[in-house]
């Protein structure tokens, strides 16, 4: 009877130990690489991918079936979607493919955290002189590395995006544009105005540069914040009430999990959109416009 009481105190010990950190904890190491809960919840997220992709793909029939017609009509809408924040068909079908992958990851991602079978499913562990319970799988979108990382790609992903549209040179002068700067020898004659507009169309170009890097920060941390947030807010009511408060927070999470899946692939078509766009065509239609309108 005392073994089995030491035995119950220990499971309230551990249990009580089990918190939910800001940071993805390690699994296991592979050499210097650390392999953590998150890190294998993105790895489970990628495979369950690659398992629908290929199951669809072996189903595919030139009369659709029921379940074909149903994700026609879902890609045929999200093209759509695409399409009007693009507002150009031959760019929605480039970037498509990826904002359609990063919505998929991130949504699988957000869900699959939320499943208590994965949730429960892990070990026993040592940790600042108590054991603790290791969960296996932890939402990788709580995780700020991979939020940071995906966030750094679809930053640099749209410049890229945007050199091969429109060129390097016009990319480049998008932030450092040492072009208005060179017009002040050759248009102060004609319009002396470009003596302010330069400098401050150059200025311009410097703070899109440092919006860059906001981009970064805003879409890791809108998605880490929000995901993180709502694995603490469940593990808040599950500790007060186990079964029945949980329960409609759980739906609301995996409502949030979807918005934000949606936010996050639609700021990055805005980004890719944005990145393809040639300002300077604009900026010298509408000096020409001004100057039509001067002599009217």
């Amino acid at each position: 009877m005392a073994t089995n009481n030491l035995e119950q105190n220990n499971v309230e010990e551990v249990e009580v130990a089990h918190e939910i950190t800001i940071y993805a904890e390690p699994i296991f190491h592979v050499g210097k690489f650390e392999v953590t809960n998150s890190l294998l919840n993105s790895w489970l997220t990628v495979i369950v991918i690659i398992i629908l992709c290929v199951a669809l793909r072996l189903k595919l029939k030139k009369v659709p079936s029921k379940i074909q017609h149903i994700f026609e009509l879902l890609l045929d809408g999200a093209l759509g979607l695409v399409d009007q924040v693009t507002n150009d068909r031959k760019i929605s079908l480039k970037i498509f493919p990826l904002v359609l992958s990063l919505f998929l990851f991130i949504l699988i991602n957000n869900w699959l955290g939320l499943l208590p079978i994965v949730g429960s499913i892990g070990f026993y562990a040592m940790e600042g002189g108590h054991e603790v319970f290791l969960p296996l799988f932890r939402a990788g979108t709580a995780d700020i590395n991979t939020t940071l990382a995906l966030s750094i790609a679809m930053v640099v992903g749209s410049n890229i995006f945007g050199i091969i549209a429109i060129g390097a040179w016009k990319t480049f002068n998008k932030y450092v544009n040492v072009s208005i700067l060179g017009s002040i020898f050759t248009k102060v004659r004609k319009d002396p105005s470009i003596l302010i507009v330069a400098p401050i169309t150059f200025f311009v170009g410097i703070l899109e540069l440092i919006g860059e890097v906001a981009k970064v920060a805003s879409l890791s941390f809108r998605l880490f914040g929000n995901v993180f947030a709502g694995e603490v807010l469940l593990a808040s009511m599950a500790a007060i009430f186990l079964y029945v408060l949980p329960g409609p927070f759980l739906f609301l999470e995996v409502f949030i999990g979807l918005i934000q899946a949606l936010i996050f692939s639609l700021l990055a078509t805005v980004y890719f959109t944005i990145a393809s766009q040639d300002h300077s065509e604009h900026d010298e239609e509408h000096h020409e416009e001004k100057k039509e309108l001067a002599h009217v």
